[in-house]
């Protein structure tokens, strides 16, 4: 499901409403990995709060871009639920419909690569979000299947990620990855 977009009430303006953010740790790591349209940052102090968009309430995240003082926002709507866990929590048993399979594994892989040797607390905190990042792929994998479907990859990241190894992305393999990484932490 893709971002919709909506006349807003009373404006001439459409507004772009992204699918749901289960929670907050998945909107920040979407903001994360959409760097800013002008100068590509993706620094911003991001303000969260609730608005309404045609009627619906909407999660809002407004913020300036620390590269260009452009001022960004996204709206996405609520999830049907609320995701109750730990740190991180990036949401319930479904796929996420922000971050695709590839953008997660390469999520997971950037933490791990960048792993601090000299702080135990650090790498126990990129581990454990990488861990969290590749459970989060294996929901892609549909029950019985042996791997996450070729069109499920919907960014040009996620997409890049899978075209340059498709195998990454079986059942067993992320298993091993996601054993890997949760016993590192």
């Amino acid at each position: 499901m893709g971002p919709t977009t909506v006349a807003a009430q009373g404006d001439e303006e459409s507004i772009m409403v992204l699918p749901p953010a289960r929670t907050r740790d998945e909107a920040y790591v979407y903001l994360d990995l959409t760097p800013c349209g002008q100068c590509g940052s993706v620094e911003v102090d991001w303000r969260h709060g609730i608005a309404q968009v045609d009627g619906e309430l909407v999660s809002a995240y407004d913020g300036t871009c620390q590269g260009c003082a452009a001022e960004r926002e996204y709206l996405f709507r609520l999830p049907a639920r609320e995701h109750a866990g730990g740190t991180p929590n990036f949401g319930g048993a479904e796929p996420s419909e922000l971050i695709d399979p590839g953008q997660w594994l390469d999520l997971a892989d950037q933490l791990m690569s960048a792993v601090p040797t000299d702080d135990p607390r650090a790498a126990d905190e990129s581990a454990r979000f990488a861990a969290a990042a590749v459970a989060e792929v294996l929901k892609f994998v549909p029950p019985g299947a042996p791997a996450v479907p070729p069109e499920l990859f919907w960014s040009g990241a996620g997409r890049q990620v899978y075209d340059e190894q498709p195998g990454r992305f079986r059942r067993d393999r992320l298993q091993v990855v996601l054993d890997t990484y949760s016993g590192v932490s």
